[in-house]
C-alpha cells in the first residue's frame, strides 16, 4: 500500500508542478520508481508514465505547438533517443562493480547505477546553480540540442531540462512552448519506449515488471493525469524557481544514493 501512495502522490505533485516547465516529471518520478523496481526497469516504468502523461498534454495543448520547432528539434531527438535507449539496454546486462553491507541491507554498485547517478548529479546542477538555470541556446543549435536531449532522454529519461534550455527563448508564446514541449516529449517517449519494450519486456526483468508492477505504473499514470488538470488551473501560483529547486535537491540526493548502490 505504501508503494501505491508514494508513487501516486509523487506523480500528482510532479505532473502538476512541471505542467509549464517542460521538465521534471521523469526526473522526480524515476528515483521513486527505483525504490520499487530494478533501476533499468524503473527507467522503463517512468517512461510509461511519462509517455502517457505527454499524450494527455498533447490532447489538451498540442494544438498550440510550433510545427517547425517540433520538426527541427524533434526529429533528431527521436533518432538519438533510439541510440540512448539501446545503450541503456546494453548496460543493463553489466555485472556489479562492488557491493557492501549496511546493517541487514546489501548495497550493490553497477555501471548503470554509476552512470545514471552521474547524469542525475549533472542535471541537478542545471536546476540549482544560477549560471546553469539561465542557460539558453540560439536557434542555430536546435538540431544539436535535439540530438543531445534525445540521447539522454533515451538513456535515462532526463530530456526535458536540456530541451527547455534550447526552446525557452526562441520567440514563441507560453502556450506554444508548452505544446511544442509536449509534442517533442511524446515523440522521444514513443521512440525509447519501443526500445525498452524490446529490451526489457521480452526479458526476465520485463516479465516481472508486467506481472507484479503494472498496477503501480497505472497508479502513476492516473495521478499524473490528475496533476496535469490541477496544474493547468493553479500553476500560476507556483514559481519556476520553486520547481527547479525542488527538482535539483531531489536529483542531487538520489544521485548519491544511486551511485552508492543504496537504491
Amino acid at each position: 500500500m505504501l508503494s501505491y501512495i508514494t508513487i501516486g502522490l509523487v506523480a500528482l505533485l510532479a505532473s502538476g508542478l512541471t505542467m509549464y516547465s517542460g521538465f521534471g516529471l521523469g526526473t522526480i518520478l524515476l528515483p521513486v520508481f527505483a525504490l520499487f523496481f530494478p533501476i533499468e526497469a524503473a527507467v522503463a516504468a517512468t517512461a510509461a508514465v511519462h509517455g502517457a502523461n505527454n499524450v494527455f498534454k498533447v490532447s489538451l495543448l498540442g494544438k498550440y505547438a510550433d510545427r517547425s520547432l517540433v520538426l527541427k528539434f524533434g526529429v533528431p531527438a527521436i533518432l538519438a533517443a533510439f541510440a540512448g535507449a539501446a545503450l541503456l539496454g546494453y548496460m543493463a546486462h553489466f555485472g556489479q562493480v562492488a557491493s557492501y553491507t549496511i546493517g541487514s541491507r546489501t548495497a550493490v554498485i553497477t555501471p548503470l547505477k554509476l552512470l545514471l547517478g552521474l547524469l542525475m548529479f549533472i542535471f541537478a546542477l542545471f536546476e540549482l546553480l544560477p549560471r546553469f538555470k539561465q542557460l539558453t541556446f540560439s536557434k542555430d543549435y536546435l538540431f544539436l540540442g535535439g540530438i543531445i536531449s534525445g540521447f539522454f532522454g533515451g538513456l535515462s529519461g532526463h530530456q526535458g531540462a536540456l530541451r527547455s534550455a534550447f526552446l525557452a527563448k526562441v520567440g514563441i508564446t507560453a502556450q506554444a512552448f508548452v505544446g511544442t514541449n509536449a509534442w517533442i516529449g511524446f515523440m522521444v517517449d514513443a521512440a525509447r519506449i519501443s526500445v525498452y519494450a524490446y529490451v526489457f519486456f521480452l526479458s526476465e526483468t520485463g516479465d516481472i515488471l508486467i506481472r507484479e508492477q503494472t498496477p503501480l505504473i497505472l497508479t502513476g499514470i492516473v495521478f499524473a493525469f490528475a496533476g496535469v488538470l490541477i496544474g493547468k488551473r493553479f500553476l500560476h501560483k507556483i514559481t519556476m524557481t520553486f520547481v527547479q529547486t525542488l527538482t535539483g535537491i531531489l536529483l542531487m540526493t538520489i544521485s548519491f544514493a544511486l551511485a552508492a548502490g543504496l537504491i
